[in-house]
């Protein structure tokens, strides 16, 4: 278990403490592992894969009514994710022909509870065909289960790509993200390759919850088991930059020898930057998602490196995923978007073009 304190309203746990952690997907089907254990799903992913890939093929049914829609998502972040997804969802699903009304909620990460709570009760009581949520806390999970198993509305949960094991035999709809677990590796094969040996760092994870232990545990362990760099501190935030800022001035006056900072989320990571620039150190420090905050920081050199979402994949996969089940076809229980990794040392040219993939829906 993780030992934990708490230090300036940051809670902090020990370093050793993370050796043991043995399942960093404890209770949640790996993405990998799940589709290499149910061919059939590998077979169904593949083909929205392509579908994400290809231009929008119209919906061949008529409908008699619109199909509704309700959204609440942690949309207020400085990360633009969950804003470029819903608009990208929304131009795919009026290429594919669909009538629709949508009604969108966005709230603060983990706060705005009661909005939160409202906002899902409505949807339910209202009777809405489809639900758009995440999956990151016990809070949202215990509400999950209950859509799952009292009513008819089908949810798409957002932002997470690890089907949960006991939910077997009454999944949602789709799990649909960017899986957490592929990106935090490839956010580690950057620093086993740049920084030196015996190297240490700090993490700042966000609040506590499942994309906390995706990223953050699976990065920590991935270095444990490959290289000799050491983690001297590792702090939960609060999932926004003044947390983040918070928690890296700590890691820093700590361990005046860190040679990286790997950050769970772009807000934390905006708030390490302006630690690490208030010390005057050349302590390395990443993103994590690849928005527009982020690429503009990678342009001025504050960070160093990010995992880049083609961001606009999830939205295109979720309008697609209600076309097929309005068409009676069989909807992928998972689907993951695709990353690339983007550094300082990237060309001006590469990075204008991934954007324009990226951003292929929501920048128009």
């Amino acid at each position: 278990m993780k030992r934990l304190l708490m230090l300036f309203g940051l809670a902090v746990f020990s370093a050793t403490a993370l050796s043991d952690e043995t399942h960093v997907l404890n209770g949640y089907w790996g993405y990998q592992e799940y589709l290499s254990t149910f061919p059939e799903q590998k077979t169904l992913t593949d083909k929205m894969i392509e579908a994400v890939k290809s231009s929008p093929v119209p919906l061949k049914r008529s409908q008699d009514k619109p199909v509704t829609i309700a959204v609440v998502y942690p949309g207020q972040q400085i990360s633009d994710y969950w804003v470029r997804n819903i608009k990208a969802f929304e131009k795919r699903l009026d290429l594919l022909g669909i009538n629709y009304k949508i009604n969108q909620v966005f709230t603060r990460v983990n706060a705005d509870l009661v909005q939160q709570s409202i906002s899902l009760k409505e949807a339910i009581e209202n009777k809405m065909d489809y639900l758009i949520f995440t999956l990151d806390t016990t809070r949202h999970r215990k509400f999950i289960e209950h859509v799952l198993n009292s009513t008819d509305t089908k949810l798409i949960l957002q932002n997470i790509t690890t089907p949960v094991r006991v939910w077997a035999d009454r999944q949602p709809l789709m799990y649909v993200g960017f899986d957490h677990v592929i990106g935090s590796l490839m956010l580690a094969d950057y620093f086993k390759s740049v920084a030196k040996p015996s190297s240490q760092y700090s993490v700042l994870y966000r609040s506590e919850g499942h994309i906390s232990d995706a990223r953050g545990d699976t990065f920590i362990h991935e270095l444990d088991s490959d290289t000799d760099f050491i983690l001297k501190s590792s702090f939960y935030t609060k999932s926004d930059k003044e947390s983040g800022y918070q928690a890296a001035k700590i890691s820093i006056a700590k361990d005046k020898d860190l040679d990286f900072i790997y950050a769970c989320s772009t807000d934390v990571a905006l708030g390490a930057v302006k630690a690490i620039r208030e010390s005057g150190s050349d302590i390395l420090i990443n993103g994590w998602g690849g928005g527009s905050a982020e690429l503009e920081a990678i342009e001025k050199g504050d960070l160093d490196v990010t995992v880049m979402r083609i961001n606009d994949d999830t939205g295109i996969a979720m309008a697609e995923a209600i076309k097929w089940d309005l068409e009676g076809a069989e909807v992928p229980t998972v689907y993951s978007g695709e990353f690339k990794v983007v550094t300082k040392d990237d060309t001006a040219e590469r990075i204008s073009e991934l954007k324009k993939r990226a951003f292929r829906y929501s920048d128009q």
